[in-house]
């Protein structure tokens, strides 16, 4: 496949009600970056990704997806936003990562169920096709949910917290398909809180504390002095401080 086109942030203040969580962030995400975003909790890693994926609307700045459509992202956002108590089976939940070329109604059919099978075989849960989700482990879960992913053949694929709460096997075999996705030339962001992983696995590392602490490749990004800086901005951040000033979108 073709390589995605860079996506570029400029200037982007993104947050709520008026509320900034992300502030004034530049930078570019190359075609067939693997990025990982990585920072204290309520950094606003969570709030950047809902920005690129489109869900959120920048206060400020501009994001400029190039030619990429909103269909051509496939996010995964946290776990814990799934409600595994919703009746569905491991293969109905994979087969929705079609609905992004076929639409609601198109209907799977026979290629599609096909697709949907090899997805689930490829991530390690044949025989799993009939299970309702909500008797999976997490791990399990997990898997079926990167098998949609990969139904989506999206260029761009932004991960939320993907290892939380898995074991290390499961942890192993999605690192090797986001490395069969890198090869691809698709373009990976995924918020991540193991630093050791993200050294041993993502080449470039975005370093967040609200505002750009640093993002260049993981060895430097992870300096233990930028990691520190960033501790302190984000136990500096005052609640009712004024609202930055934001430019319009």
């Amino acid at each position: 496949m073709s390589a995605a086109p860079a996506i570029r942030l400029d200037d982007v203040t993104l947050g709520y009600d008026r509320h900034p969580a992300v502030h004034h962030l530049s930078g570019e995400i190359a075609p067939g970056a693997l990025l990982a975003v990585v920072g204290p909790n309520g950094a606003g890693k969570s709030t950047l990704l809902k920005g690129l994926v489109g869900t959120l609307a920048p206060l400020g700045g501009r994001i400029d997806r190039g030619a990429l459509r909103l269909r051509d992202i496939a996010y995964l956002p946290q776990a814990s936003a799934l409600d595994r108590s919703f009746p569905i089976d491991v293969f109905d939940l994979v087969a929705t990562g079609l609905w992004s070329r076929a639409g609601l109604f198109g209907g799977v059919g026979r290629a599609g169920r096909e697709r949907a099978a090899e997805a689930i075989a490829g991530v390690g849960l044949a025989g799993f096709e009939g299970r309702p989700i909500a008797t999976l482990s997490g791990g399990q879960l997990q898997r079926a949910l990167f098998a949609r992913l990969a139904l989506q053949d999206a260029p761009v694929i932004l991960l939320d917290e993907p290892f939380a709460a898995i074991d290390a096997r499961t942890v192993s075999d999605l690192l090797e398909l986001i490395g069969r996705w890198r090869a691809e030339r698709r373009t990976v962001v995924a918020v991540l809180h193991d630093l050791e992983l993200v050294r041993r696995s993502f080449p470039e590392t975005l370093l967040l504390a609200r505002r750009k602490v640093a993002w260049g490749p993981t060895s430097e990004a992870l300096r233990p002095e930028r990691l520190l800086e960033a501790r302190g901005m984000q136990e500096a951040f005052d609640d009712h401080a004024p609202l930055c000033a934001t430019h319009a979108a």
